[in-house]
């Protein structure tokens, strides 16, 4: 384990305060709208409160406390966390088919990222109404949530030290509002009883559909194990201790003043025709009302900041994983693992307003909310099974684990369908729209390098250095820097190849070949050089993390620096006069784009595939920004891909005494 991961695991007050912030935005917002969302519009019973409160209970106990923080919070990838990483560690196991789950759940959590924000900031801003019954929230939401995104550009390490404070600040209203309706009756105490989880499915007006409402209480699971990387295992299931204490009081506090208000419905007890009461807030004094709103908003927009930063570290590792086009990414702090994506900030803020100007109210959004991400959490249940099978589990653990999960997952999928007619159709929309987008990306890059043709180095390195020293022809660049995708070290692209000796002669005084291998190590930087032919032709190969971006510019000249003194390289002008006064030679980097070639016969479906991948790469960065590198030194060449050329084409030659007959029938 490196000395990192150990500081990363330690658990200190302030890595627990950090955790508060970054961790449980998500899940810890929840009480804002799910026991609302249970009652719904029916009049209050025991039964119902005691069965909703059981199984809040049970589900925060089985499946965030034993399937997130206790099980899978054991998958970590050097202290990284989240479905692609855990993806990369299963994916050594070479099976068919592990890129289905990790396709599915990254979108699904994506998707989820989208609706999140909306449905957390009307829930808090919908306390209000308490006011103005006739309020329109959805200007004020729409505001809170551009300067949420706008902010993104300047990153949240300034923030970031408010948000762990706040977050304790939150919960620690969240159990003394909890708390002091159960100091005067303790009645809720027997929902800890399952009976009334079981019971509920039966006396509930949506029947087993409740579930669908139940789920929401866990939907921020997920992102205990994706922002694992930030805080660390050991202090992520000690202050969920803490977490999961103040949520179920507040629960239990909700239903007790629901209890004392049987057979009312929440309508009636908002005070306001027209308008549900939320729990939440009836639980609260009229003096304390502003308070609680401020505190509420503040802990929705923390809620959202935390997915907005997970969508961009998602977005990141697929890119790295070639499940997603390249795109801008910016280092607007000097944080490990903070970035910043503008096309997806500004992607989200879009599906974002979608979302609430579509909805409009908290309530409605429910509908769109936990389908996607239900299914996130089977992908996660699939994969957790490869890699108990990989860290040699006891089978039949293996199996009980699989199958309990899978019962109670399935169960709330099939519970959230019944939303899909009345909003859920949004996220699944949102979530197969990027799955499509990965799954097009990664299946052509793989038909790409199916038939990129490669050859020795070793056939062409006396040819490169023949061209290296023949003065005959004029001098493309000091140093030649091709990019390279032949993971073999003694390959490179046919390509290249016809690129410097045939397209155009290109002379340079060293030839470099740069690969960039990503490896499953988050944050690995290491490089190898490899002296093909002494002064004329080396090879550079950089291993990089699935989290670290590839700025192979400023790589590149620490690799230079370091050969130059090591005494391996000489980096100066071969020009007598520039040489003579150590002048440092330029350096040229080629990128080859490929373009379809007109002249293929390939499958229908790939010619599909291939056609939207090279929809994609027009609208995403070029090769070249891609890589990090100064656009004033790189030189792109397109090249044709045939894939198939048609074999059956036949064509007679006409011979001179033939030609006046032919032109005769003209």
């Amino acid at each position: 384990m490196s000395t990192s991961h150990k500081q990363l695991n330690k658990v200190t007050l302030g890595g627990l305060i950090v955790t508060l912030g970054i961790i449980y935005g998500d899940i810890g917002t929840s009480p804002l709208y799910v026991m609302k969302a249970i009652m719904g519009d029916q009049p209050i019973q025991d039964d119902v409160v005691l069965g909703a409160l059981s199984c809040i209970f049970w589900t925060l106990t089985l499946q965030t406390t034993f399937k997130y923080v206790i099980l899978t919070l054991q998958a970590d990838n050097k202290g990284e966390g989240g479905i692609f990483s855990l993806y990369t560690l299963v994916k050594r196991l070479k099976k068919k088919g592990l890129i289905v789950p990790a396709i599915i759940g990254g979108s699904a959590l994506l998707a989820d990222g989208i609706i999140t924000p909306p449905i957390s900031v009307s829930s808090a801003i919908e306390g209000l109404k308490i006011y103005r019954p006739e309020l329109n929230t959805v200007p004020i939401v729409i505001s809170i949530l551009f300067v949420l995104f706008f902010i993104q550009r300047f990153g949240s390490k300034f923030v970031g030290k408010f948000f762990g404070p706040m977050m304790l600040l939150w919960f620690g209203m969240l159990g003394v509002l909890g708390l002091i309706p159960m100091l005067s009756n303790l009645c809720v105490i027997k929902a800890l009883n399952p009976y009334y989880a079981i019971h509920l499915l039966s006396i509930h007006h949506e029947g087993f559909y409740v579930l669908g409402f139940v789920f929401l209480c866990t939907t921020g699971a997920e992102a205990l194990y994706s922002d694992m990387g930030h805080c660390g295992r050991g202090n992520i299931r000690i202050s969920w201790g803490f977490v999961k204490s103040m949520l179920v009081l507040n629960y239990f506090g909700q239903g007790v003043y629901l209890m004392e208000h049987h057979g009312k419905t929440l309508m009636e007890l908002s005070g306001t025709p027209g308008n549900q009461g939320n729990p939440f807030y009836l639980l609260m004094p009229d003096w304390f009302l502003p308070f609680g709103i401020a505190i509420a908003t503040s802990a929705a927009v923390i809620a959202s900041q935390a997915l907005i930063s997970g969508s961009f570290t998602l977005i990141s590792e697929a890119m790295r994983l070639n499940f997603w086009p390249k795109v801008s990414v910016k280092f607007p702090t000097d944080l490990r693992g903070q970035i910043y994506i503008p096309s997806i900030n500004w992607l989200l803020f879009l599906g974002c307003v979608f979302i609430v100007l579509h909805f409009k109210e908290s309530g409605n959004m429910e509908a769109a909310y936990g389908l996607a991400i239900v299914m996130c959490m089977i992908m996660t249940t699939i994969l957790l099974g490869y890699y108990m099978v990989m860290k040699r589990y006891n089978p039949a653990a293996i199996v009980g684990i699989i199958l309990v999960y899978f019962a109670i997952e399935f169960s709330f999928l099939i519970a959230n369908i019944s939303k899909f007619s009345h909003g859920g159709y949004v996220s699944l929309i949102i979530a197969g729209l990027l799955a499509i987008i990965m799954t097009v990306w990664h299946t052509a890059k793989k038909i790409r390098s199916e038939y990129t043709e490669f050859t020795k180095i070793d056939n062409y390195k006396n040819v490169l250095s023949e061209l290296s020293h023949d003065t005959s022809i004029p001098k493309y660049a000091t140093h030649l820097v091709y990019m390279t995708n032949a993971n073999l070290g003694d390959e490179i692209e046919s390509k290249i190849i016809y690129s410097i000796l045939q397209k155009r002669p290109k002379r340079a005084d060293i030839y470099w070949f740069v690969h960039v291998n990503v490896v499953d190590e988050p944050y690995r930087m290491d490089y190898r050089v490899r002296e093909i032919m002494k002064d004329d032709v080396i090879r550079v190969d950089f291993y990089l993390g699935f989290r670290v971006a590839p700025r192979i510019n400023l790589m590149f000249k620490k690799v230079v620096q370091d050969m130059v003194k090591r005494g391996e390289v000489d980096i100066t002008s071969r020009y007598e006069s520039l040489n003579r006064n150590n002048v440092i030679g330029d350096f040229k980097f080629v990128i080859i784009e490929k373009f379809l070639s007109y002249e293929n016969e390939i499958p229908w479906y790939e010619r599909i595939i291939l056609d939207i991948y090279f929809i994609l790469k027009k609208v995403s960065l070029s090769e070249g920004r891609a890589f990090g590198l100064d656009s004033s030194s790189i030189k792109v060449e397109k090249f044709p891909i045939v894939i198939h050329p048609p074999e059956d084409l036949t064509l007679t030659r006409v011979e001179n005494n033939q030609q006046q007959s032919y032109e005769k029938d003209l």
